[in-house]
Formats: C-alpha cells, structure tokens, sequence
C-alpha cells in the first residue's frame, strides 16, 4: 500500500497541473479582499493558490508532504515572475509561532480523518487577532455525487469529508463571516471536474 507521499508524487508527476494552473474560484474571491501580508496555505499541491497570492503581493508561505508538488509549485511561480517560501513536511511534524499569519487559506485540504480537527486547532493559532481563514473542501453530503461521477475527486472516506458543525466547533475562536455548504460546479484541472458538495468558510480571529 502506498504512502500518502507516495500518492501525491504520483499524481503530481505529469506535466499538467492535476487541480489546474488557476486558483480556485472562492479562494481567489476572497483573498483579493483582505489587505496583503503573510499568508500560509498548507496541504498546497502544486502551487496554484500560492502562486496568485503572491501576485497580489502576499508573502506566501507553502507546505505539503509532495516534492513532486513542491517542484510544479515552484516553476509556476517562476511563469508568474513571483517568490513562494515552500517547504516539504506532515503538516503533523510541522509548526510555526503562534499568531504568525494575517491568514491562512485551507483548500481542499483534507488531512486524516483522526487528525484533521487537530490539525485546526493548531492552524488557528498560527493566525494573528483579527486574521482571516478561508476554507473550501468537500463535505460529507459529497459522497454522493462521487458516485455518479468519480472524476469529481476528494476523498472516499466520509470522515476525512467536512460538516457545518464541525468546522463551527474547530474553528471557535474566530468570528464566522461565511459558513455555507454548497452545491458547485467543479472545473480544476484532472481531478476536480463536476457537480460536488462543499463546506465554504470565512472566518475572523477574534479570541
């Protein structure tokens, strides 16, 4: 059986972008709006999110189990003529100072389902008083439009999927600004194509 590493070099091994060479759609939306400073994206991939946030003059700070990923990440910001700060770790073997980002950018990061409430907690803190996470993955209702179209992506394992709830009790020390589960029409790259199911959230640190 393959490692998680082993997964995520194998998918970003191809020439092409596996989720596209763009943001994504809500992230994009978002951090357009919030005055540029530091910014960290974990479970990044191949550079996508990062690299447009450098463009908007964040300073962008990467991670992900991936070299593979590392590699794209790093020659799409040389396309784009911007620096990303990216760096190869288990997000679980990983931390920063507390209150080290203005925000923090969790797209599709789906991390083990035994970990991943943790995983927020710990990246709550990373963020300053009055920082911002914005949040895209797919929720639990997802499972089924998976069925009738695997090539929507995201994980098979409900408990590694997201509820309301869930990122309400996570993320408690911040003010919700947005926290919605949507039906949308994916178009990212390979693996993100179709009709899916997705928790979206802003929030503000004010605790």
């Amino acid at each position: 059986m393959q490692t998680p590493e082993q997964v995520w070099n194998s998918r970003y091994q191809d020439l092409a972008y596996a989720y596209g060479e763009l943001p994504n759609e809500f992230f994009k939306e978002h951090i357009q709006q919030l005055i540029p400073g530091k910014l960290f994206l974990p479970a990044e991939g191949e550079g996508r999110n990062a690299v447009h946030a450098a463009a908007l003059g964040w300073d962008v700070n990467a991670l992900d189990i991936s070299e593979a990923g590392k590699n794209k990440a790093l020659k799409l910001a040389e396309k784009h003529h911007v620096q990303i700060h990216y760096q190869v770790a288990d997000m679980g073997l990983f931390s920063y100072a507390p209150q080290s980002f203005d925000a923090i950018g969790l797209i599709y990061a789906h991390f083990p389902a035994s970990k991943k409430s943790a995983y927020h907690q710990q990246l709550g803190q990373y963020v300053k008083m009055g920082g911002y996470i914005i949040f895209e993955a797919f929720s639990k209702s997802h499972l089924t439009y998976q069925e009738i179209n695997p090539g929507v992506g995201g994980p098979k394992d409900k408990d590694m999927l997201f509820s309301v709830q869930e990122i309400e009790i996570d993320f408690d020390n911040f003010e919700t600004i947005f926290l919605k589960e949507e039906t949308i029409e994916l178009n990212e790259g390979i693996y993100h194509k179709g009709k899916g199911s997705v928790i979206r959230y802003i929030g503000k640190r004010c605790k």
